[in-house]
């Protein structure tokens, strides 16, 4: 058992019209930036909210009482999970427990399905309302999982317009919002600014690498990205590259850097991944939501991901389309190069990365299909979820 840190405690009810008792789970980066998001349209809501459970840096700059840290659920397969297995189901234990006496209004899982479906089944068997926020990838692979939603989810907020009608045809309530990312990204970046803000030169090619945030990511996605730098570099010496740190991943990202990339300008930020995306020409990024943010920022890039042999025969049975990459997902077609397992080599790599570097005309192209795309998905986001979960909490 992990005994959830000493925190202040809901409100008792009953409560004002302004007050809300929120319990969250949110794992990873990109799940505490849209966390962090959807919090801010809960607060404008209900000013005196009240919210406690799991979430990274960005939830707990809103005032988010984080019982356990985010990084306790960055994990990646079968391994990574079984090898943590006895942390991760004392913490979901103890957190179901302190929830369930507690009794939020509502709780939300953000995205980390395996760990959040269990918690949402239990949570709602007790009589707490739960909301799903991000309609697990059923129409890519899993199918199945389909049926465990149905038992855990109260309601589910859709970040793509073609999930809900997916959804409703297996009796599970949703909306779609909008990704919220496409609210908070301009269509135009501002690329001037953004390499002012990380003192690069305004005529240099800049390279931004989006190794992944996960553990398991850095291990086995860096190595390949960071000697693929190293070829890039070799080939074109003017070139400059950033690379954005997750919260508490540097110490094992710098030596890393050191083993595969030695002597070559790669400039780590703490964070700022928006910051790098706009500053940009292109980026050479592991496949999840920074593909999306990359579309969104408009900019060329290759899509690559490497995970265990196991996990990689588990995945290609299970999987629904040809595509990895959400912008490839969205558009139904391959407008970016995806590398993935043994096609990602470094030279692979940065051969893709130089073909786009080369096409001035071809990232005009897929600029316009970015364009396209960014106004398909903005919506209200925080609006719109907000009064999808006040209809939950008034059911």
């Amino acid at each position: 058992m992990n005994p959830a840190p000493a925190s202040t405690q809901f409100p008792v009810a009953p409560h004002d019209a302004d007050a809300l008792r929120l319990g969250m789970v949110a794992g990873e980066t990109s799940g505490d930036l849209l966390a962090s998001l959807l919090l801010q349209g809960l607060k404008a809501r209900w000013p005196a909210l009240a919210a406690g459970g799991i979430g990274g840096p960005r939830m707990v700059g809103l005032g988010f009482d984080a019982w356990w840290p985010a990084e306790k659920l960055s994990l990646f397969g079968y391994v990574d999970v079984l090898l943590n297995y006895r942390e991760l189901v004392g913490i979901r234990n103890a957190l179901g427990e302190r929830l369930i006496a507690e009794r939020p209004d509502v709780f939300v899982g953000v995205d980390a399905p395996d760990f959040n479906f269990g918690l949402e089944k239990r949570l709602r068997e007790a009589g707490i309302k739960t909301v799903h926020f991000v309609c697990p990838s059923i129409w890519a692979w899993r199918g199945d999982r389909v049926h465990t939603l149905a038992a855990s989810a109260d309601h589910v907020l859709c970040l793509f317009p073609f999930e809900p009608d997916l959804l409703r045809a297996h009796g599970i309530k949703a909306t779609y919002v909008g990704h919220p990312l496409a609210q908070v990204i301009p269509f135009e970046p501002d690329r001037a600014a953004a390499r002012a803000a990380l003192n690069l030169p305004e005529t240099a090619q800049v390279v931004a690498l989006l190794p992944g945030s996960r553990r398991s990511e850095i291990k086995l996605i860096a190595p390949r990205v960071l000697a693929a730098a190293a070829i890039l570099h070799r080939q074109r010496p003017g070139l400059r590259f950033v690379l954005p740190v997750a919260h508490g991943m540097r110490a094992l990202v710098e030596p890393l850097l050191l083993r595969h990339a030695p002597g070559v300008p790669v400039d780590l930020l703490d964070g700022r991944s928006h910051d790098a995306l706009a500053a940009c020409d292109v980026t050479l990024v592991a496949s999840g939501t920074a593909t999306l943010e990359a579309a969104l920022f408009k900019r060329p890039m290759v899509i690559t991901y490497v995970v265990s042999w196991f996990n990689a025969l588990r995945m290609k049975r299970l999987r629904l389309q040809p595509w990895v990459g959400l912008p490839n997902v969205l558009c139904r077609d391959f407008i970016v190069p995806e590398l993935l397992q043994e096609a990602a080599s470094p030279e692979a790599l940065a051969r893709a990365t130089i073909e786009w570097l080369d096409d001035p005309a071809r990232c005009e192209r897929v600029r316009v299909r970015f364009l396209e795309l960014h106004h398909l998905l903005r919506r209200d986001t925080v609006r719109e979820s907000a009064d999808a979960i006040a209809q939950v909490v008034k059911a």
